[in-house]
């Protein structure tokens, strides 16, 4: 499975009006926290690849409450970048039933975590893409249009995304390839 994603900063208020006026079908809003870790095998900065447990729920409580019953947690494993117009990559993802478990499970194989992302994230669907609104703590306000493709039909898919942002008046060359994790890392050097 390939991810084909497109990122750029933008105003949230703008972008809302635009995909009103597209008759964007708004998803739902989510809160994620995303903790990513380094491997004891090989660094995954340098091979562009990342592991990370992402706990979601809906807004309006924290993350790792006692009321569990409505987050989520899931295991995602991302590849290198495999272009440079877009963030398209390899991505595998799964849920999982117990997120201490997990944690438990990345400690006793030795993965260390590297950082945690925090973001509240809008999902819309417009011409077959997925629009996300994230705001991310510390680093602001982002618009990504993604899709994913089981071929390799990688420069399809790229061109749709830049579509739907020059649709809700976002320059597709505008686009930012690092990761929040990378952003946010950034920031701290």
């Amino acid at each position: 499975m390939y991810e084909v994603e497109m990122k750029v900063r933008a105003d949230h208020e703008a972008v809302e009006s635009a995909l009103e006026a597209a008759d964007a079908e708004f998803v739902d809003s989510v809160v994620q926290a995303d903790t990513y870790y380094d491997a004891p095998h090989r660094n995954f900065a340098e091979t562009d690849e990342a592991l990370r447990i992402r706990r979601e729920h809906p807004p309006g409580r924290d993350t790792g409450t006692d009321e569990s019953a409505d987050e989520t947690t899931k295991i995602t494993y991302k590849g290198p970048l495999l272009e440079a117009e877009s963030k398209s990559r390899e991505e595998y993802e799964t849920t999982v039933g117990d997120a201490e478990a997990v944690v438990g499970i990345f400690d006793g194989l030795g993965f260390e975590p590297a950082a945690t992302v925090r973001k509240e994230r809008a999902h819309y669907r417009l011409d077959g893409y997925t629009v996300t609104l994230d705001s991310v703590d510390g680093l602001g306000e982002f618009v990504e249009v993604e899709t994913e493709t089981e071929d390799d039909d990688i420069e399809a898919a790229r061109e749709g995304a830049r579509a739907v942002l020059s649709e809700l008046n976002l320059d597709p060359d505008a686009q930012i390839r690092t990761s929040y994790l990378g952003l946010l890392l950034d920031d701290d050097a």
